[in-house]
């Protein structure tokens, strides 16, 4: 299946889908965010992404965490600017709603996808809501089985929206080595027919290229200006250097992928000549006897007959006198 976000194509035979996974990476300043998306987009990400809430709408007051998502919540105007900063650079703008209000907010932006963080796959309100915008569904799935996957799915399916991918995940910051199993990516791909991602919460770059090996089409990865600036997810954040890389790596590791299709390659074809063997006269041969085997053998270079068809040469004449070491070609035979 390919989905279209944007002017980006994800899913079979396109390029993976690349999200730089800004966040509360901003620290609430607007400023900084500008920054962010155009680090980004210099670094190669197809699209950003924030995060969209109304702390009080998903977070009880006595929580421990309140102060701290009031203190990194944007105001709609800023979200309004942002979006319209990152279609002046060129990157695609996204962000994940935490409400009904937030959704409608991205709606009216025209943003080309919702994200639906891991923390609201069981929250099946939500995920119909955004959904019925009919908009491209971006799903994450830390801390979930694929029972809880399967809801979520029919959610959106409920609605008539099928433009779905998946993120696989582990709601782990960073994701610890031994538990980030990517071979989930795999029994996703097997259960649902829709583009599978990966989203990146280690602090090991290999991670994203091993998903993208095991067919990955999409991959979001935490990025920020600076890992010691004060905040929950800057230090577990690729900064500028390092997310340049990690997608300058994954076009590489897309190409070492290939088509799939086994093939002699253009660039092995001279090898090709050079290492493998042909029928060859092991002495001088006249013209118009008939091939024996005490004639013949099989070395390099491979520019006459295929050694499977030894045995089939045997008893043909010779349309012309054939050199000692010289390749035993078809028109050489009758």
């Amino acid at each position: 299946m390919k989905i279209r976000i944007s002017k980006k194509i994800v899913g079979e035979d396109s390029p993976v889908f690349i999200i730089a996974e800004a966040g509360l990476n901003h620290n609430g300043d607007i400023n900084i965010a500008k920054k962010l998306i155009n680090t980004a987009q210099k670094c190669g990400a197809d699209a950003i992404k924030f995060q969209t809430f109304k702390t009080e709408n998903f977070i009880a007051k006595k929580s421990d965490y309140f102060k701290l998502f009031k203190k990194l919540e944007l105001i709609d105007s800023e979200f309004t600017e942002l979006s319209k900063y990152a279609k002046s650079k060129k990157i695609i703008f996204l962000s994940t709603p935490f409400s009904n209000d937030s959704v409608d907010l991205l709606s009216k932006l025209n943003v080309p996808a919702f994200k639906i963080a891991s923390g609201d796959l069981t929250n099946l309100p939500l995920i119909k809501y955004a959904s019925s915008k009919m908009k491209p569904m971006i799903i994450s799935t830390g801390m979930s089985n694929m029972n809880e996957i399967s809801d979520a799915l029919k959610t959106i399916k409920s609605t008539k929206n099928k433009k779905i991918m998946i993120m696989h995940s582990i709601s782990s910051y960073p994701a610890p080595t031994e538990e980030v199993n990517l071979s989930s990516i795999n029994q996703l791909q097997k259960k649902f027919p829709y583009p599978i991602g990966f989203s990146d919460n280690g602090d090991n770059e290999l991670v994203s290229f091993a998903a993208v090996a095991r067919g990955a089409k999409l991959i979001e990865k935490h990025f920020t200006l600076d890992k010691k600036m004060s905040g929950p997810d800057h230090s577990i954040s690729s900064n500028p250097k390092e997310l340049k890389n990690l997608i300058t790596n994954i076009r590489i590791v897309e190409k070492l992928i290939g088509s799939g299709i086994k093939s002699c390659q253009p660039s092995e074809m001279n090898t090709k000549t050079l290492a493998r063997r042909s029928v060859t006269a092991s002495i001088p041969i006249p013209k118009g006897v008939k091939l024996t085997l005490d004639m013949l053998s099989i070395k390099r270079p491979a520019t006459g007959i295929e050694p499977k068809f030894f045995n089939k040469i045997l008893g043909k004449k010779t349309t012309r006198k054939i050199s000692m070491d010289e390749s035993i070609r078809w028109k050489d035979i009758r």
